[in-house]
């Protein structure tokens, strides 16, 4: 089921990226059965499978075409490069390629890898409500999952719903009026901002207080969000306490007004047992909703650079390893999990999951390894990762890059992550070269000018130099 699912396609060559079908509602509980849907045709080619027995770029090709281009004034000082060949692995270019270098958002490729990892691609997020201390008494309890929507208006296609698990609650409490809620948010500990993160990130709606319980990645407005997504970058008001935020409008959905609907956190009652009586035991389960798979919150991460998910796909790799779900807890059950699926571990050093953190470190080297395992068919579950990965010239951060005659090569045939900080650009991903040879690249640069279109053209011009020549 989940092949149906992915958008990149493994086979033995090498990797066919297609375009995707209508997003809203993938795989939520909202879509329509099966049986009450016409087929869909299938999805029309935006990058064509890479050829299996195109020849490889040779080192010293690729060192031609490369050389000039990575000195460019744009990129600042410190511009570190990898390049290697998908199908073997073998390095093609390197130019302090295993130097750690901030990393900005490409950071999400390594979370999107050890998510996938360590939960699995159809892996959902439970949030549950759960009896309280006293009849009508209800704890919200946050499993983690960020995308949670109060009703129907939701911010992210097919989320869980508050009011479907208030519905649930109001069932399971028959007679019993619901009398108070208390939020159970405990599952994340530690600091809900990460101390290198720039003083703006908190405010400037790219970030938010990271907590277990959260709607709409703690959006203050929702629709409004989803009206100004595009205009706005994904940028949006966040709530300064989002699991209270988020009790408040389950408690509304449940009837309480006034006084009883305040809210205050709490932790659930551990279960006790069944009761002589109609009335639930303290601690046992009242309702559960439960996210998205795993393979579509990691595509809306990447597609969107969506830092919240980010952050909550980083604490699901901690409590999957039996680590805090924190920030450190995050960053340690990362570098954990690469280093079990073989990639060198010592050439990360991680904050955050987001890459908001000017403290995390990434070589380009490491990127360019994580993409290999991911494309090469050896764990399969990986591919997931490229699914949300903007296209050249087509959609997300590269939608309006690679249109220049310098750069227009890489459009329809680079699919990459972006990262951007003030004085940090970087991006990596796969490009397919003229002769259909299948590569991957990633490019770091951390000491970079004021000079954001010209470096980000200077960046673009790498990738069209491998999609516009066979390197040999």
């Amino acid at each position: 089921m989940l092949a149906s699912v992915l958008i990149v396609a493994l086979a033995a060559v090498g990797l066919a990226v297609v375009r995707p079908g209508p997003v809203a509602g993938w795989l939520g509980e909202d879509s329509p059965s099966a049986a009450a849907q016409s087929p869909e045709p299938d999805p029309p080619a935006v990058l064509a499978g890479a050829d299996g027995n195109a020849p490889l770029p040779t080192p010293e090709g690729v060192r031609a075409a490369l050389e000039p281009l990575v000195r460019a004034a744009a990129l600042g000082d410190r511009v570190n490069v990898s390049v290697a060949d998908v199908a073997t692995g073998q390095a093609l270019y390197g130019k302090g390629q295993d130097s750690p270098t901030v990393p900005a958002s490409v950071t999400k490729l390594a979370t999107g890898v050890a998510v996938l990892a360590a939960r699995g691609p159809a892996y959902r997020i439970p949030t549950r409500a759960v009896a309280g201390p006293a009849p009508g008494e209800v704890v919200l309890v946050g499993g983690g999952d960020p995308t949670l929507a109060v009703d129907k208006n939701g911010f992210y296609p097919g989320a869980a719903r508050l009011d479907d698990l208030a519905a649930q609650v109001r069932k399971a409490l028959g007679a019993t009026a619901p009398t108070k809620v208390t939020v159970d948010s405990s599952l994340f500990s530690g600091p809900v901002y990460e101390p290198g993160w720039d003083p703006d990130i908190p405010t400037g709606g790219f970030g938010a207080a990271i907590t277990a319980l959260m709607t709409d990645g703690a959006r203050r407005d929702a629709a409004e969000a989803r009206r100004t997504a595009e205009a706005t970058n994904h940028a949006a008001e966040r709530v300064p306490q989002p699991d209270l935020t988020a009790g408040r409008q389950f408690a509304k959905l449940l009837g309480l007004t006034g006084a009883a609907a305040e809210v205050k956190r709490g932790t659930a009652p551990a279960a006790s047992g069944a009761t002589a009586t109609d009335t639930p035991a303290p601690g046992a389960e009242l309702g559960k909703v439960q996210s998205l798979p795993m393979v579509r919150l990691v595509d809306i991460m990447i597609s969107d650079s969506d830092n919240v998910i980010a952050e909550a796909m980083a604490r699901q790799v901690a409590l999957a390893k039996g680590k805090p779900g924190s920030f450190a807890g995050g960053a340690a059950a990362t570098d954990q999990v690469l280093g079990e699926l073989g990639l060198p571990a010592d050439e990360i050093s991680l904050a955050d999951g987001s890459g908001l953190s000017r403290t995390n470190r990434i070589s380009p080297s490491l990127l360019t390894d994580l993409v290999t395992l991911a494309g090469n068919g050896s764990h399969p579950d990986l591919a997931a990762i490229f699914g949300g990965l903007p296209v050249g010239g087509w959609s997300g951060t590269l939608d309006e890059r690679y249109q220049a005659a310098v750069t227009k090569a890489g459009a329809g045939v680079v699919r990459a992550k972006t990262g951007t900080l003030s004085g940090v650009n970087a991006i990596a991903g796969l490009v397919t070269t003229s002769d259909g040879r299948l590569l991957t690249f990633a490019v770091l640069t951390d000491r970079t000018p004021d000079t954001l279109d010209e470096t980000r053209q200077a960046l673009d011009r790498i990738s069209s130099a491998l999609a516009g020549c066979g390197c040999r």
